[in-house]
Order: C-alpha cells, then sequence, then structure tokens
C-alpha cells in the first residue's frame, strides 16, 4: 500500500491528484496531507541511501552492485529549474525563487565500432526548418532563456505545409538498454559524488568504452575531470545546434541567407570542422566589431551573439570530435538527460507550484528519481526498509518469547 501511495505520488502532477486516484482507483482511503507527508518521508530516506553511498565511495568501500561490467556507457548530466519558497514561515509562498535542480542520466548502451564514420551527414531532422525551430525553442526554454526562437525558415517541405514539426530520423548511434538517474537540489561539488557512487554501483568504470556528455556549463566539465576523468568528454550536439543557430539568424542578410548558414556551420561541426566555423565567425566579427564593454547591449545585438556563439564554441571545440565518438560507437547528443529533464519538469514545475526548500524540494525530486531509474529501486526501496511487512527478519531481531 505504501508503494501505491509514494508511486502514485511520483507518478502524477501533484500530491491531490495522487490522492484521487488513490481513493477512487485504488479504494485507499487517505487524505492528501497523509500522501505529502508519507511520499516525504520516503524520499528523505532515498536522499539519505544515495548520500550514504557517496560517502562510502569516498571512502572507497562502496562495491558494484551488478553481475557483470556493461561494455558501452555513457553519463550525461544536466539541469532545469524549480520554483521554492522557504519553510516554516506559516501560510503561503515566502522568499520564493527559482533554484537548479541538477540531473544525471547514467545509461547502459548497445553499440559496436566503426572504421569509418557510420554517419558522416547530418540526419535529416537537423535540416528540417520547423523541427530546428521547436528544438532551439526547448532548449532555451529549458536553460531559462526566453522561449522565443527565429520562426522556421528555408523551405516549404511537408512539416512546412503541415504547420508541425516532422518527426525525423533522431541520428543513429547506441542503443540504450538500462537507465538511472541522479537528482538533487545542492550545488555541484555535491552533486559530482553523488553521481560517481552511482556509477560505481553499476560499474561504470570497468567499462571498455565511456561517455561523459553535457553541455557547455563549467561546473560540469569539473565534474568531469574530477570523477569521470577517464570518459570521453562530448559536447552535447544538440546544444551546439542552439549556438549555430543563433549566430546564422544574428548574421544572414534574409531568410534564405540565414538558413544556408545555418545549415553550413551545423554540418561543419557534425563532421568535426569547428575550426572553419570559428574562422567563419571571426570574420564576422572582424566586420561587426565587438559589443563595447560596459555598455548595455541588448541580447540579440548581433555582435553580442557572435561574441557569445565563439567563446562557446572556443571553449568546447577540443570535446566536438563527432566523427570519431560515432566511429567508438558513443552518443554524440544528451538526448537522455534532456528527456529526463522533462520528466522532472512535469512533475515539480506548474502554476503556483512552490517546493519547501530544501527538504520538500529535494524530497520530491528523489521520489521521481527512483520512479524514473529503470531499475525498480522504488519497490525495492520500499519492501526493504525498516518496519516493512515484506522484509525477513534476521535471527537477531526477533523479539524474545514471553516466559510461560
Amino acid at each position: 500500500m505504501l508503494y501505491k501511495v509514494v508511486h502514485a505520488a511520483g507518478l502524477l502532477k501533484s500530491f491531490a491528484l495522487a490522492g484521487r486516484a488513490l481513493r477512487d482507483l485504488a479504494e485507499i482511503d487517505i487524505s492528501d496531507r497523509q500522501v505529502t507527508r508519507l511520499s516525504e518521508e520516503v524520499g528523505a530516506e532515498l536522499a539519505h541511501k544515495r548520500d550514504e553511498a557517496a560517502q562510502q565511495r569516498r571512502r572507497r568501500e562502496l562495491q558494484p552492485q551488478v553481475a557483470s561490467a556493461p561494455e558501452v556507457v555513457a553519463v550525461e548530466v544536466d539541469g532545469g529549474k524549480m520554483a521554492t519558497r522557504a519553510s516554516g514561515c506559516g501560510p503561503g509562498v515566502h522568499d520564493h525563487g527559482w533554484r537548479e535542480h541538477k540531473v544525471a542520466c547514467l545509461a547502459r548502451l548497445q553499440s559496436e565500432p566503426h572504421e569509418a564514420d557510420p554517419q558522416p551527414d547530418p540526419p535529416s531532422c537537423f535540416t528540417d526548418p520547423a523541427y530546428v525551430a521547436r528544438l532551439v525553442r526547448q532548449v532555451r526554454a529549458q536553460a531559462g532563456a526566453a522561449a522565443e526562437a527565429p520562426p522556421a525558415e528555408g523551405g516549404q517541405g511537408p512539416a512546412d505545409q503541415a504547420g508541425q514539426p516532422a518527426a525525423g530520423p533522431e541520428p543513429s548511434g547506441p542503443v540504450r538498454l538500462v537507465s538511472t538517474c541522479v537528482a538533487t537540489l545542492r550545488d555541484s561539488k555535491a552533486f559530482g559524488p553523488m553521481v560517481a557512487a552511482e556509477a560505481q554501483q553499476r560499474d561504470f568504470y570497468a567499462a571498455p568504452r565511456r561517455a561523459f556528455l553535457a553541455d557547455g556549463q563549467r561546473y560540469n566539465w569539473s565534474i568531469h575531470r574530477t570523477y569521470f576523468k577517464d570518459f570521453e568528454p562530448i559536447t552535447d550536439f544538440i546544444h551546439v545546434i542552439d549556438y549555430v543557430h543563433a549566430a546564422a539568424f544574428a548574421v544572414g542578410p534574409d531568410p534564405p541567407g540565414r538558413w544556408s548558414l545555418y545549415r553550413e556551420w551545423m554540418t561543419a561541426c557534425w563532421q568535426g570542422r569547428v575550426a572553419e566555423v570559428i574562422e567563419a565567425l571571426r570574420g564576422w566579427q572582424a566586420r561587426l566589431g565587438e559589443p563595447p564593454q560596459g555598455a548595455d547591449v541588448d541580447e540579440q545585438d548581433p555582435r553580442r551573439v557572435v561574441a557569445r556563439v565563439l567563446t562557446y564554441l572556443g571553449n568546447n571545440a577540443p570535446r566536438m570530435d563527432y566523427p570519431r565518438y560515432r566511429r567508438l560507437g558513443l552518443p554524440v547528443t544528451s538526448s537522455l538527460v534532456e528527456s529526463l529533464i522533462g520528466e522532472f519538469n512535469y512533475r515539480v514545475k506548474g502554476k503556483d507550484k512552490y517546493w519547501d526548500r530544501p527538504e520538500g524540494a529535494e524530497a520530491i525530486l528523489q521520489v521521481r528519481a527512483a520512479l524514473l531509474s529503470e531499475d525498480d529501486r522504488l519497490k525495492r526501496h520500499i519492501l526493504n526498509r525498516p518496519g516493512s511487512h515484506y522484509r525477513r527478519r534476521r535471527p537477531a531481531e526477533r523479539p524474545p518469547r514471553k516466559a510461560g
């Protein structure tokens, strides 16, 4: 019954919806307040278990929990945002604000290495105007930037005629077998050991082929250097698309010219020729000039956009050798964790939804992470937690018999 309660609380959009579903469908007579209390209790237990694993890894006491080491693995990290409020201040929302919740997806994959690049040309979805426009909007909205992106331009294909982005084929690459996730509202110094502990328990460090994917955030690559230095560092190609798209639409003379520049620069990055894109952008910077220091320049000013994209590509160029990653059978996009961020947002974001920090926010993240992990960990935790009727007692735990 407890599993049903916590499962519903992590699955549905609110504790109130979970309570209603439990009463109407599962015939469990429970209040919304009780659903909240039980879910936060289990979430706190999961957080403690996660933190204890990180401590065990630091003491080198943590052992793998799988029968055999995987062949190909990927660790993908990203972040979303959730609204929080101060707890213990009475009714209403006090000291509200946005906080980043960090998420890691750890995936065991299946793929084969190749002698030559198995996909030298970009997949068609990255050359579909409507699909790319939607992709850019999603990336910017998730990053907390304005969700507006330039309208789809560059042709009247089937997607444009229908008014919706064509799904398009995804980039060919490794097949996901099993994935689990880690989430927290804490900072990157605490997040790194949590992800490393999860990787240790799944024996990722013993895999022959290992990848670490992230966007351009500095703290992500700090986590890589500290805990995953033997993993191949890969800059997520979806974020590269966002940056070259912004640059092309900032400097292009007209709609066809902007789309042509985007395709040219995106293709060059896909084929590992990022140096050519950097050189082209430097030429544009020489023509436009750099944004004046200290001046209040609009975010969409072409000078500022070009400078920002040049910085991003220059910092990440060593992690953009995509043809080599494809030959190794490694992924080039962090689509798994991007999808997970959306799954977390479904539960933790919404109108007038504020989470008590840190306890309430951290607890719901743990319940959601356990539910989204593909190893049944939420059920296993509940059935083996102290006090569970399904946990077999050890002889030392049996109560003494009464005399007589």
